[in-house]
């Protein structure tokens, strides 16, 4: 994953801030694609039991190619690769609380995790190359307030909601340190 523009880190906690009315903490969650442990889905978050045709093709296309993606990119790198790899989890019971923060990043071309003592919400600012000039405003994609919203562990990069649901996420080494300064 690569750094995000500065910029769009003061973009992203101006437009929250202004809403929330309180200092926000903004950490860059890039892509999204955590395995999923909640009944009902499968490891990559999609729905059990939908769009099986097409889920059949894709597989068909997608397992051959990403094997010999995998090969070149182990090769090339020295170490192993595998595309097929996600980062994070999801745990919970069907129809879990941590669905919809997750399902929102998910969706986002460029997610932002944003937290304050109240508040934790997704913020989309679009693509992540170029500059946020280059792009729309940020968007809030995704939004709960305390006390139904999930209890951030930053340091633990988890958040846990009421129903005992959780996401776990990963972020850089220059995130983390965004993490102990705020």
């Amino acid at each position: 994953m690569v750094a995000p523009n500065p910029e769009f880190r003061q973009l992203v906690r101006a437009l929250v801030e202004g809403q929330w009315r309180e200092p926000v903490v903004a950490i860059h969650l890039g892509d999204v694609g955590p395995n999923f442990d909640v009944p009902g889905r499968r490891k990559d978050g999609t729905v059990k039991g939908k769009r099986l045709i097409r889920r059949f093709f894709w597989n068909l296309i997608r397992v051959p190619i990403g094997g010999v993606v995998s090969l070149f990119l182990s090769v090339l790198g020295g170490g192993v690769a595998n595309m097929f790899e996600r980062s994070g989890s999801v745990r919970g019971p069907a129809n879990a609380r941590a669905l919809g923060l997750v399902e929102a990043a998910m969706a986002a071309e460029n997610a932002w995790l944003v937290f304050s003592p109240s508040h934790v919400g997704v913020v989309d600012t679009g693509p992540s190359f170029g500059t946020p000039a280059d792009n729309g405003p940020p968007a809030l994609r995704w939004h709960e307030a305390a006390p139904h919203g999930p209890r951030v562990k930053p340091y633990q990069q988890e958040l846990v909601w009421p129903d005992g649901s959780e996401f776990r996420f990963h972020v850089t080494a220059e995130e983390r340190a965004i993490l102990k300064q705020g």
